[in-house]
């Protein structure tokens, strides 16, 4: 399979790594220093494309893929102010998109776990439930994009609670989500519920970057062939 690569930095060089591993070809690298690569010529040289990028350039990067007919995997955050207009573009032009916030497998299982968790306590309003994050200092955004998904699953199900919030607050109706910058530290998420009598708390810790890196390849291989809007419970069967 012929991959482009939209984003070459820490994530696009572990992509290309796994996806080379897994017998693939990488066939365009997108950077900050050859932007003038990111063509829609460029772009049709590949089966499939995985974009990283940032919140400024991810939106246009994944129209740039699907107006090449290209289908795209992203995993750039700080965006999805954008997400269903990405959506809308990708449908209308019988494209293919698939968005994660997190391609780990073991992530993925821990949304699962999350959704079930959030789904058994919500009767149970004694408890209070607040996140934790902690990542590495380059990371741009706060909260994480694996944290806002773990909250907006919580809020799903939890009719307490009425907003996630990115700051301490004791107004019992806001989420909490607490973003920790230190280094090193690829990605930790934590969700606590805690009462007067006990806690229960549920926790994720990435090692390194390769069960992302893993997963985006994973993705990368479902979608060619397809067409519509797909996440990793598609990849995964979840």
């Amino acid at each position: 399979m012929k991959i482009a690569l939209i984003g070459y930095g820490k994530m696009g060089k572990a992509i290309e790594e796994i996806a080379l591993q897994r017998g693939h070809e990488i066939v365009l690298k997108v950077g900050i220093e050859n932007l003038e690569d990111n063509t829609i010529n460029n772009i049709r040289k590949a089966d499939v494309a995985i974009e990283f990028t940032g919140p400024e350039s991810a939106f246009e990067n994944i129209t740039r893929c699907i107006e090449a007919g290209v289908p795209v995997v992203s995993g750039s955050t700080g965006w999805l102010a954008r997400y269903e207009e990405a959506k809308t573009y990708a449908l209308v032009h019988k494209g293919a998109l698939l968005y994660a916030s997190n391609f780990s497998v073991g992530v993925n299982i821990f949304f699962a776990i999350n959704k079930k968790l959030a789904e058994l306590m919500a009767p149970h309003s004694d408890y209070n439930v607040s996140l934790t994050e902690i990542h590495h200092t380059e990371k741009k955004d706060a909260p994480s994009g694996t944290a806002i998904t773990l909250a907006e699953q919580i809020l799903d199900k939890n009719t307490g609670k009425k907003q996630w919030v990115n700051q301490p607050s004791s107004q019992a109706a806001d989420l909490v989500i607490l973003s920790e910058r230190t280094d090193p530290a690829p990605g930790t998420h934590i969700i606590s519920y805690t009462s007067a009598i006990d806690d229960i708390e549920i926790k994720h810790t990435a090692h390194n970057r390769k069960g992302f890196a893993t997963g985006a390849v994973l993705a990368a291989e479902f979608l060619p062939g397809k067409k519509g809007i797909f996440t990793m419970s598609d990849v995964l069967g979840i």
